[in-house]
């Protein structure tokens, strides 16, 4: 066997060992499941009657009496879609009850976000949020001054929830209580 058919043959088998390794690449890339990075155990999901005293250490709840806890995230187009009745809050449940922000973000990019939507709350924290049971963005507690939730709404409200904000707001704590 000649030098040049030498060469030939070892650049074929070259060739064909750098496509077959190409190929198992991508066929693991693009066809093969992917494995997905473990997520933190998530808890139950916020309802009624959940308490938020130890999932929200530091929150004075009955200084506060109602508080309304929107639990949001920067990388939301929901939350951020929902920006105008987020500021709707404000003007129209004035004292009566107290607006807490919750992100997952850090505080300064939490309060750069809230500045840019034109979202005044009175208090921001920092934390995982399915710490405190919410599985999407935006969703919304109304919490009782013990830390117990008295209501949830989730995602992008309709106008009509919007309104069953409002109202929840508005009416005080119910009866019940």
């Amino acid at each position: 066997m000649s030098a040049s058919s030498k060469t030939e043959v070892l650049a074929n088998i070259s060739t064909t060992i750098v496509a077959v390794l190409l190929s198992v690449v991508l066929v693991k890339q693009f066809l093969l499941p992917q494995a997905h990075p473990a997520r933190p155990p998530a808890g139950p999901p916020v309802a009624k009657g959940t308490n938020l005293k130890s999932s929200l250490p530091g929150v004075d709840w009955a200084r506060n009496g109602r508080t309304l806890v929107l639990a949001i995230s920067t990388q939301c187009h929901f939350c951020t879609d929902s920006a105008p009745f987020f500021q709707r809050l404000n003007k129209e449940v004035g004292n009566g009850v107290k607006l807490l922000a919750v992100l997952p973000q850090p505080l300064p990019d939490s309060h750069q976000y809230l500045e840019k939507l034109g979202v005044h709350v009175d208090d921001i924290r920092q934390g995982p949020l399915n710490a405190i049971g919410v599985h999407g963005t935006p969703t919304l507690m109304l919490v009782d001054k013990t830390g117990i939730v008295d209501d949830v709404w989730e995602g992008k409200l309709k106008p009509d929830q919007e309104e069953q904000v409002l109202t929840a707001l508005k009416n005080g704590p119910s009866a019940d209580k």
